[in-house]
Parts: structure tokens; C-alpha cells; sequence
């Protein structure tokens, strides 16, 4: 099995006027997932789906259970896992290519290699004529692709994807999630999603794992049935109404049983 995360659970420290106190975040979660599949995690804010997304980066460890990938346990960041985040954290003084460039640089690999990858993946999420721009002269999706190829061109692994596209205006998110959908059906990513858009979650997963709020446990493991490649007429399909349907009331009952 490709990833595996088994009895994970996670703990924080807080500070209050009476003194300290344990905060569970996450409680015995367990799944597997894999290779080339695409996983969607969906649950209300505060669930642990953030937390859940750096222990499998390594960025930081469960108090409990273990996170492994192709048998090996995760005990820290590695290039072999991809992070992109909805902040895109882009260099604003370095120019596009340079942005990408730059964790390649970090692990040694000579300009020329890089350059030469660099402009490939910049050519993958169709940024060819960008490559010299600087940031604060793109869009907020091209940001996001920026982002997306800086991850992409590390040749990672497993790709993490912590809600992406949650900044941007609807037509741009749409736009976005369906260059997603065709990217990783060529590249044969494995990819673990966060959102809060249940809508995009069923477009673009294999499987959706729904949280409950805190602390976060799956609530359900859902397979999604649609075919690839997917088309935007899939949204307005019966079938993904219904699912859609499903997954709301999952959500609302998480959020009524809490309160």
C-alpha cells in the first residue's frame, strides 16, 4: 500500500488564564490510500484536516500512531512529498522560473537541470510565456499554478494540497480544479486534497473521507463513481446532486451532534 496512516492521533498544548491544558485535535484516525489515487478530506473548520495534512508531510509527529509511505514511517519532511497550500508563499523578489527553481536549488542540482525542469513543469501548467514575470504581475490562479509547479517539479511522491484553490473567485477555482483534474489524470499523481468546497471535492477525487469536527475522526469513506477523464457537464449530473446531497448531510449532522 502506497500511503498508510494507522491509530494517528494528535495533541496540543494551550495556554488559558487558569493555567495550561490538552487540546485533542485528532483522534485514532486510520486509512489507507493507493498509488495514483486522488483523495479528498472534507469536514467542517477546526477538524484537524490541516493538522492531518503536515503529520503525513512530516511536519510535524502524532502523539499516537504512525504515518508510513511505501512502508516507511514518516518522521519528517522529505522531498519526496509536495505541499501546496492556499497561501502560495511565492518569493515576490524572485521571478516565476526562479520561484520554481528554488527547492532544486536547495537540494544542490546543478542551474542547468534545473532550468531544464523548471521550464518543463512551467510548460505542464501552461506558464511557458511567465517564466521571467514576477509574482504581484500575476493572477491569483497563476499564483496558484506557481505553486503547483514548484511542488510538481521535485518529482514528488505524494502531492498534498491543502485548500489550494479556497482564495480564489469562483470562475477561477473552476477553471482551476478542472486543469487539476487533467494534470494529475496525465501526470498519475497521488494526491491527498483538503477542502471545504464539497462540489469540488467530488469533481476531482477517487475518494472522499468526510471529518467530524473536534476532534477530528472520519466520519465516512466515500468512493466516488465517476469515470475520468471528467467534463464540467458532470456537475449538473443527477448523481452528483445526490452525492453532493449526502455529503451535506453528513456534515450538518457532525456539526448538530457537537454543539
Amino acid at each position: 500500500m502506497f500511503l498508510e496512516v494507522e491509530g494517528v492521533s494528535k495533541f496540543f498544548k494551550i495556554q488559558q488564564d487558569g493555567g495550561a491544558s490538552i487540546l485533542q485535535v485528532i483522534d485514532n484516525i486510520s486509512f489507507q490510500l493507493e498509488e495514483g489515487s486522488f483523495l479528498s478530506i472534507i469536514g467542517p473548520s477546526g477538524c484537524g484536516k490541516s493538522t492531518l495534512m503536515r503529520l503525513i508531510d512530516g511536519l510535524q509527529k502524532s502523539d499516537e500512531g504512525e504515518v508510513r509511505i511505501k512502508g516507511r514511517a514518516v518522521t519528517g519532511p522529505s522531498p519526496d512529498r509536495g505541499m501546496v497550500f492556499q497561501n502560495h508563499n511565492l518569493m515576490p523578489w524572485r521571478t516565476v522560473i526562479k520561484n520554481v527553481e528554488f527547492g532544486l536549488e536547495m537540494l544542490g542540482v546543478s542551474k542547468q537541470e534545473r532550468r531544464s525542469r523548471a521550464l518543463s513543469i512551467l510548460e505542464t501548467v501552461d506558464l511557458t510565456g511567465f517564466s521571467e514575470a514576477y509574482p504581484s504581475q500575476l493572477s491569483g490562479g497563476m499564483q496558484q499554478r506557481v505553486g503547483l509547479a514548484r511542488a510538481l517539479v521535485l518529482n514528488p511522491e505524494l502531492l498534498l494540497m491543502d485548500e489550494p484553490f479556497g482564495a480564489l473567485d469562483a470562475q477561477t477555482k473552476v477553471l482551476l480544479q478542472e486543469q487539476l483534474e487533467r494534470l494529475c489524470r496525465r501526470l498519475q499523481n497521488t494526491v491527498v486534497f483538503v477542502t471545504h468546497d464539497i462540489e469540488e471535492a467530488l469533481y476531482l477525487s477517487d475518494r472522499i473521507l468526510v471529518m467530524g469536527t473536534r476532534p477530528g475522526r472520519i466520519m465516512e469513506d466515500i468512493q466516488i463513481p465517476f469515470p475520468r477523464p471528467r467534463e464540467s457537464a458532470l456537475r449538473a449530473s443527477t448523481k452528483f446532486a445526490q452525492l453532493k446531497q449526502h455529503l451535506w448531510s453528513i456534515l450538518q449532522q457532525s456539526s448538530f451532534n457537537n454543539e
